[in-house]
């Protein structure tokens, strides 16, 4: 299968359909401040819903990029917590995006 990669905020209720969940394959990374990474499926709904959100185009690297920075920078942040704290969550892990 095939992906297309945007950035987009996630503004809540409708943001995603139950029925565009069905037409098109969608998952959502962390990103930059508000803004998300979303993976989505190459095909005409996939490109309504990416218009729909006002998405900004990404290539793969750039998308994983911007995924890789913000778990690094979400490790440090569970670096810095007491190890009472940390005990009681798991440390973020990097990975690949498809």
């Amino acid at each position: 299968m095939e992906y297309k990669y945007c950035t987009a905020i996630n503004w809540g209720k409708n943001f995603f359909t139950h029925k565009e969940r069905r037409q098109f394959y969608l998952s959502g990374h962390a990103g930059e401040g508000k803004s998300c990474v979303w993976v989505v499926g190459n095909n005409i709904h996939g490109d309504h819903w990416i218009s729909k959100v006002s998405g900004v185009s990404k290539t793969k690297e750039e998308a994983q990029a911007i995924v890789t920075t913000q778990i690094e920078a979400e490790q440090i942040a569970y670096d810095a917590l007491p190890v009472e704290a940390q005990a009681k969550y798991p440390r973020p892990v990097e990975f690949e995006i498809l």
